[in-house]
């Protein structure tokens, strides 16, 4: 598959959307119930298809080997490739972009529906859907916090794609540790505007010539903020500013000082953005709420567009290793290399006859569809916490959202990683080579377990925060689902399964228990076992989820019949669920093992052992 070859297939998104998750009852909240039916998904998902195919995917290889240019200037400091406008503008009038981050107005799509969107346009370009997922969750932000002016100057020109949106948090030197922001605010005489001075790096889209503003939300402290994460407050900067009527008017003195020449996403601009330069930088300070005796809301604010970021870092990682999935199953099917191992003097067949190869090929399928599911019921556990009409239904699903979170960011970006290496290899030799697709995507996906706070601050999160919120209660129901399931699904077709997962849920609540002896007893032991217990977590709750759909699967497949066309989809959603309960959620007693064992070399040798 080459750069601008879209191989991506929608029957399994079609299935976990329509068929496995209840998108009846989420249809059927006040927001949804007159608008939408379950079918018209469908509708979305096959232009969407269309415009990634014939549109975004063939802009794809400008977007490696072209990339974002830096020529500096006030205007459009960062020039995109000549392809990137008409594929954005397509785009926006088609109303796939940021419209979808809308969850205000009447007639608003569930965020369920545009996961899959998502996932396919990242299949189809990694890069370029930075371009507006960015400005989709600044809208998050002014929506829930903005005041009602600043909500009617910003949202409807980032609505509609014609103005972009960034997250300004991170600082040269400063990496994730945020509370070290040095970004300042001077009050001027009008209240609630102040003039903003410092720099900001790693800016996705920071600027680009694709729109013609950029709104900034940035970390500031103003004079009086208390040291640390509690003086942050968050300001709306344009790079032009906006008049009080909405039109545009002057250069707002932020200045890109340069682009990042990265390892892949060449795309996508990530910019170091200078606010203030010319000491001529304005920004309205978010909300109404000033700082009280120097503590800001800033963080909090921002944790609105964090918490939607590091959920979409989990579909950018599922749409890259999907797309590198498609790639080396077509390779697989027409590459003729060596004989079968049961006909050694016969002729040479298909790579995809080879064990080892079916093997990397079924890995593959049943961790994408495993973190599929994880993602696509995680945005509906989203969706249920904003409209479902029953608040206790409504809390339950902010505290699951809450807790799969870290898992979707972290598990799929880490595994983004291994699974395009995996298609790489499928390909052999030729894997290796810039023509094919996963050479590509495996550089581009790398920056998925680095993005919205690296991969063990999610396991700190995890481990932490989200075993203990609301006393811990929230966490033992998110368990106690599990093994739910488990004790009242077990079927006769599945025996071996469900024993395994029984197995794991033994293994997985001593991980568990570990981890809250060492919180109170050896902090290191907690930390050094932090990221291997998100990623149990993750296979055991992914275990769960795939054998779940396996029993739906195993019905239809009953109901349909052999000879229907349906057939062998059914028998692969079977297969990858077997598949994975078998041979990944296993590694979830590795983990109850070595933390067992607790070995603390990695930690006790002298730091210049390390050589």
């Amino acid at each position: 598959m080459p750069h601008n070859n879209y191989l991506y297939q929608t029957r399994d998104i079609k299935f976990q959307i329509r068929e496995w998750l209840d998108m009846d009852k989420l249809l059927s909240c006040d927001a949804y119930k007159d608008y939408y039916g379950a079918e018209d998904i469908d509708a979305f998902l096959d232009v969407n298809a269309k415009i990634c195919r014939d549109v975004i995917c063939p802009a794809n290889k400008d977007s490696d080997e072209i990339g974002m240019k830096f020529v500096g200037g006030e205007e459009h400091a960062v020039v995109s490739p000549d392809s990137f406008k008409p594929a954005y503008d397509t785009v926006m009038e088609a109303g796939l972009g940021p419209q979808w981050g809308d969850r205000q107005s009447e007639g608003r799509m569930p965020l369920a529906w545009y996961a899959p969107i998502l996932e396919q346009q990242v299949g189809a370009s990694p890069a370029m859907v930075m371009l507006w997922c960015l400005t989709q969750g600044a809208t998050t932000v002014l929506q829930f916090e903005g005041t009602e002016k600043q909500q009617e100057l910003y949202l409807p020109k980032m609505f509609s794609g014609e103005w972009g949106g960034t997250m300004g948090l991170t600082e040269p030197g400063a990496g994730s540790d945020v509370g070290a922001c040095s970004t300042k605010a001077f009050a001027t005489d009008t209240p609630g505007l102040y003039k903003i001075k410092g720099q900001k790096c790693f800016i996705t889209s920071g600027d680009h010539d694709c729109v013609e503003n950029i709104i900034h939300l940035v970390l500031a402290k103003t004079e009086d903020a208390k040291p640390g994460t509690a003086g942050i407050s968050l300001f709306i900067v344009p790079k032009f500013w906006v008049n009080d009527d909405g039109s545009m008017g002057a250069w707002n003195d932020v200045t890109t000082v340069g682009i990042e020449h990265k390892l892949g996403i060449h795309g996508s601009a990530t910019c170091t953005l200078s606010f203030g330069e010319n000491s001529n930088c304005l920004g309205w300070l978010v909300g109404d709420a000033f700082p009280v005796e120097g503590r800001g809301k800033g963080l909090a604010q921002m944790f609105r567009f964090m918490n939607e970021e590091r959920l979409n870092t989990g579909l950018f990682s599922l749409g890259a290793l999907g797309s590198a999935y498609y790639a080396a199953l077509d390779y697989a099917k027409v590459r003729v290399q060596s004989k079968k191992s049961t006909d050694p003097k016969g002729p040479s067949v298909r790579i995809i006859e080879h064990e080892d190869v079916r093997r990397m090929l079924l890995f593959q399928k049943s961790c994408m569809e495993a973190i599929r599911a994880l993602l696509y019921q995680t945005y509906y556990y989203v969706d249920l916490s904003h409209e479902s009409n029953d608040p206790a239904e409504r809390e339950y699903a902010e505290d699951m959202f809450m807790i799969n979170n870290p898992l979707c960011k972290a598990y799929s970006s880490d595994m983004a990683w291994i699974l395009t290496a995996e298609a790489i290899q499928v390909h052999g030799g030729y894997g290796f080579m810039e023509e094919y697709a996963p050479a590509s995507l495996a550089r581009d996906c790398k920056i998925y377990s680095l993005w919205e706070g690296t991969n063990f601050i999610q396991a700190q999160d995890f481990t932490g925060r989200k075993f203990t919120m609301k006393k811990g209660e929230a966490f033992k129901k998110w368990v106690a689902e599990i093994a739910d399931f488990i004790a009242g699904k077990k079927t006769p077709e599945f025996a071996a399964e469900f024993a395994m997962m029984e197995d794991a849920l033994a293994s997985f609540n001593t991980i568990v228990a570990l981890n809250a002896e060492w919180k109170e007893t050896n902090k290191q032991l907690k930390q050094l076992f932090a990221t291997r217990t998100l990623h149990a977590a993750a296979r055991f709750y992914c275990g769960k989820l795939l054998l779940d759909q396996a029993l739906l699967a195993s019905q239809k497949l009953a109901e349909l019949g052999e000879d229907h066309f349906d057939a062998n989809f059914f028998k692969g959603k079977i297969a990858s669920a077997k598949f994975y309960v078998m041979n990944i959620v296993p590694d979830v007693f590795a983990t109850e093992k070595a933390m067992k064992v607790a070995d603390t070399s990695a930690i006790d040798m002298p730091e210049e052992a390390l050589q």
